[in-house]
C-alpha cells in the first residue's frame, strides 16, 4: 500500500459513513499512483523479439544497429532504466540517465548508470549528467539508436546552461518562477531558451542517429515538448515566448541580467533559435506517451465504480490558482446535494491536471494540499462529502506529502483546535495545518509522476 498513512485518514472520520468514504478515497489514491508505475508502463509498450524492438505500433530491426544508448530524466526514470536493461539485456551498449537525490534503487542497473540530481532547483550534479548524456550521443551514426526515457521532473533534473548563463542564475530563474504562478508550459518556454540541452538540442547533438522517446507524460495535453522541456523534440516556442513569461510574471527586473540579455539577443535573432519541426534531427524520431494522467484517472474510475458510486470526470485538464479550483469543486458539492446535477448522489467526481499557487504568504504547503484547504471551506456542513487531492509522485510542493484529504467537518475539527483555516489560507500554510489535523496524504515518493488527481465524494 502506498498511502502509509491509511488507518490514521480512516479514524479521522467523525462518522462512520465518512469512514468509509475515506476508505475509498485511499484506496483510489493507491490505483491512481499504480497507473503510472514505470515498469508496468515499459514492459507493456516495449518488447524485445527476434532482434526487433517493438514500441506499440512502431517497429525497427536492430540487425544492423551498432551501438544503443540510453539517455533521459525524471522522477520515473530509474525504474523505466532498470526494466529496459532486462528486456534489451546484451543489445544494450551504455546508458547515462538522471534521477532525483536519494531515489537510487537498491537493484541497480548495470550498463546504464545513475546520476543524482537536483529537484526542483537544478544541481551541479544534474549539470554534470546532462553533459554526459551530450557527450554520450554526439558522433553517432545512422547506425546507431538513442532511447530517450522522459518523465515528470526532468525540466530540474537535466539542466544544462547554456553559453553565458551560471548555474546559480538558472536556480535564481527557477526559484522565481516556482513561486510566479506561472504554467508548466511558461515555465518550460522559459527554461529551454537558457539552455543547452532542452527543447531538442538533445536531438539535434545526436542526429543522425535515430531516436526512440519513451515517455511518462506529467504536462496537460501531453505536449511532447513541454514534458520535461522536450530535449528529443522540436520545440514549439520562441525566445520571444521566454520573454513575454518574464515580462507577464513582472520579472524582468528580478532575474539575473545575463538572463535578459540572452533572451534579447534570442528576439533580436542574434541567437539560434531551438529545433524545430521539420529539421533533419527529427527525421529519424519515435515518440510514444507509455503512461499519463489519463490512465491515473481511468483507474481511479474503477475504484468508484467497484464502490458503485456514479462517475463523472469533470476534467483532464485541472488548471488554475488551487485555492480557487478547491472553492469551485465545493460549488459543484453542494449542486449536487441540492440539485442531483451534474450526477446523482451517491457521486465521484475526478480531475486531473496540476493547479498553480501564487505564494503570497511564509508558510509551506503544495498545490493539492492548498486546494484541499479551500475545498474544506466550502464543504463545511455537508456531512457525507470528502475530497483528496494528491500528486501521483508522492511529492506536494517543497513538502513530505502528496497531499491532502478534507471533508465536511475539516472546519469544525478546526475550530476545535484553535485553527483559523482563513489565516493558514492566506499564508500558504496549508501542510501546517493538516498536519495539525492528521490529514496530510503520506506516501513517500512514488517513483513515477502522471500530475495530480483530485477525487470528490458525496454521497447519502
Amino acid at each position: 500500500m502506498l498511502v502509509k498513512n491509511a488507518d490514521i485518514l480512516v479514524k479521522n472520520a467523525r462518522t462512520p459513513k465518512l469512514a468509509e468514504i475515506r476508505e475509498i478515497l485511499v484506496e483510489l489514491v493507491n490505483s491512481a499512483i499504480e497507473a503510472g508505475n514505470p515498469s508496468s508502463s515499459m514492459r507493456k509498450w516495449v518488447k524485445f523479439e527476434a532482434d526487433k524492438l517493438k514500441v506499440g505500433d512502431y517497429e525497427i530491426s536492430l540487425n544492423d544497429a551498432r551501438r544503443i544508448v540510453v539517455v533521459g530524466g525524471g522522477k520515473a526514470d530509474a525504474a523505466m532504466a532498470i526494466t529496459l536493461e532486462q528486456i534489451l539485456g546484451d543489445r544494450l551498449t551504455e546508458g547515462i540517465v538522471n534521477i532525483p537525490e536519494g531515489t537510487v534503487p537498491k537493484k541497480v542497473a548495470h550498463k546504464i548508470k545513475f546520476v543524482e540530481a537536483g529537484h526542483p532547483i537544478p544541481s551541479e550534479s544534474g549539470v554534470e549528467g546532462a553533459r554526459r548524456m551530450l557527450d554520450l550521443v554526439s558522433g553517432l551514426g545512422p547506425r546507431d539508436v538513442v532511447i530517450c526515457l522522459i518523465s515528470g521532473g526532468g525540466s530540474a533534473l537535466m539542466p544544462l546552461p547554456a553559453e553565458g548563463i551560471e548555474l546559480s542564475e538558472l536556480q535564481e530563474v527557477t526559484q522565481l518562477l516556482l513561486k510566479s504562478g506561472a504554467t508548466i508550459q511558461e515555465f518550460n518556454a522559459t527554461r529551454k531558451h537558457l539552455s543547452a540541452f532542452k527543447g531538442g538540442q538533445l536531438a539535434r547533438a545526436a542526429c543522425p542517429a535515430r531516436i526512440i522517446t519513451l515517455i511518462i507524460s506529467d504536462v496537460i495535453g501531453d505536449r511532447l515538448d513541454t514534458i520535461a522541456s522536450g530535449p528529443a523534440c522540436w520545440d514549439l516556442t520562441t525566445y520571444r515566448d521566454a520573454f513575454s513569461v518574464l515580462e507577464k510574471y513582472e520579472l524582468t527586473e528580478k532575474v539575473p541580467t545575463s538572463v535578459m540579455t540572452r533572451l534579447r539577443d534570442g528576439v533580436k535573432g542574434i541567437l539560434p533559435e531551438t529545433p524545430k519541426a521539420g529539421e533533419e534531427c527529427f527525421q529519424n524520431a519515435c515518440y510514444r506517451i507509455i503512461a499519463s494522467n489519463v490512465d491515473a484517472l481511468k483507474m481511479a474510475a474503477e475504484v468508484g465504480k467497484a464502490h458503485d458510486l456514479n462517475i463523472h470526470v469533470l476534467t483532464d485538464a485541472m488548471q488554475g490558482e488551487a485555492r480557487q479550483v478547491g472553492a469551485d469543486l465545493a460549488r459543484v458539492a453542494k449542486e449536487i446535494c441540492q440539485t442531483g446535477k451534474p450526477i446523482p448522489v451517491p457521486a465521484l467526481l475526478l480531475s486531473g491536471g496540476e493547479t498553480t499557487v501564487t505564494v503570497r504568504g511564509k508558510g509551506a504547503g503544495g498545490r493539492n494540499q492548498e486546494l484541499a484547504l479551500s475545498a474544506a471551506l466550502g464543504l463545511a456542513g455537508l456531512e457525507n462529502a470528502a475530497i483528496v487531492s494528491f500528486g501521483t509522485d508522492g511529492i506536494d510542493g517543497p513538502t513530505d506529502a502528496a497531499g491532502a484529504v478534507a471533508d465536511g467537518f475539516t472546519l469544525q475539527r478546526a475550530g476545535e483546535v484553535g485553527l483559523d483555516i482563513c489565516a493558514y489560507l492566506e499564508n500558504n500554510d496549508s501542510y501546517h495545518f493538516f498536519k495539525e489535523l492528521g490529514d496530510l496524504v503520506m506516501t513517500g515518493p512514488s517513483g513515477t509522476n502522471i500530475m495530480d488527481v483530485t477525487a470528490l465524494i458525496i454521497s447519502n
